[in-house]
């Protein structure tokens, strides 16, 4: 009876080990669905990112507003009869002599 007694707490450590240390071990599921959660946070990112590019791209296709908005901020353009004024601070003058 101490024989099997002895057998059974031996297949019970055993089994334990695998479970804790083995493939497919609780610490390395908990670490596969920390990883499945990152990959959904960066698809959501993602896709958030796309569904704003198709936006863009459907305004740049559709109307002229983007296409004078993006002329205008990033390559200074202005329209016929507008006059551009631009403000130089005397701090940034004096800076720059120096």
């Amino acid at each position: 009876m101490k024989l099997l007694t002895v057998i059974i707490v031996f297949l019970l450590l055993l089994l334990q080990y695998r479970l804790w240390t083995g493939n497919g071990s609780l610490v390395e599921v908990n670490l596969l669905k920390d990883e499945i959660e990152k990959v959904k946070n960066e698809n959501e990112n993602l896709k958030e990112r796309n569904l704003s590019l198709t936006a863009e791209v459907f305004d740049l296709k559709q109307g002229h507003e983007a296409i004078e908005e993006i002329a205008r901020s990033e390559m200074g353009m202005i329209k016929d009869g507008e006059t551009f004024y631009q403000i130089i601070d005397n701090a940034d003058q004096q800076s720059n002599s120096n």
